[in-house]
């Protein structure tokens, strides 16, 4: 089975955990006939963040309010011109992921979101993305970043979805992903971000694996975490003038 990537609208619950290559293994071996692999196999996800001069969406965000929301254009494999695109608007109240999403081609996208030239046929879509671009006063691409990703879905359950993502890079220049995966690297080589997304309850046999394995949740975003490496940077050089 190929998961969905044209699912124009989600409602579901996301839980993150951080967790060791050794884990992974053996999380991956105790999930076989539970889950299987989408047909896309490791894919590199390619992500451009929009942001305020200041940063205002990142900083709100960090603050863990009961909502908070964020625009990012995504890709599936490093794009050319026409490769398809996801403009994503994300919203989260109380935990619930609320999704919603256009797919159009590379370089549309960036003239819709950039250039603000609407694409046709306009949905109502494009009108909530257009009300957040109007919204958040200069809002703007503020970081691309990269990661590779295997996704599961489960056997009875096809709603179900696990997914495994490494090798996370970012920038704050070059904010272009046809240029490919370059920056600096946010995590340590061998830990991976496991994310498993449910509409419901989590199935019994899946909390019991984590429980045995000792993964448990953490809050964890890339965004966030590349914006709180780089303040820690600046803090750092600043220190250095100083002396």
């Amino acid at each position: 089975m190929m998961i969905n990537r044209n699912q124009a609208v989600f409602e579901r619950k996301e839980i993150k955990y951080i967790i060791t290559k050794e884990q992974y293994e053996a999380l991956r071996e105790r999930i076989r006939g539970f889950m299987q692999a989408d047909e896309y196999g490791v894919t590199k996800i390619c992500n451009i963040y929009f942001d305020t001069p200041n940063s205002r969406l990142i900083r709100e965000s960090i603050e863990k309010p009961r909502y908070k929301e964020k625009l990012r254009l995504r890709t599936y494999g490093v794009p050319v011109g026409d490769s398809p695109a996801f403009v994503e608007l994300k919203k989260k109240l109380m935990g619930i992921v609320y999704k919603r999403r256009e797919i159009m081609p590379y370089d549309e996208a960036i003239r819709f979101l950039v250039g603000r030239e609407a694409p046709e046929p306009y949905t109502q879509i494009m009108a909530e993305i257009d009300w957040v671009l109007d919204f958040y006063e200069g809002l703007a691409p503020a970081m691309a970043l990269f990661y590779d990703r295997q996704a599961f879905f489960g056997c009875e359950d096809p709603e179900l979805r696990m997914t495994f993502d490494t090798n996370i890079t970012f920038r704050t220049d070059d904010l272009d992903l046809r240029h490919g995966p370059h920056g600096q690297t946010l995590m340590d080589q061998g830990s991976y971000i496991l994310e498993i997304k449910i509409n419901n309850a989590m199935p019994l046999w899946l909390s019991g694996m984590l429980d045995e394995l000792r993964i448990y949740p953490g809050s964890y975003t890339k965004y966030g975490n590349a914006y709180k490496m780089l303040l820690a940077q600046k803090t750092t050089t600043n220190q250095g003038d100083n002396l």
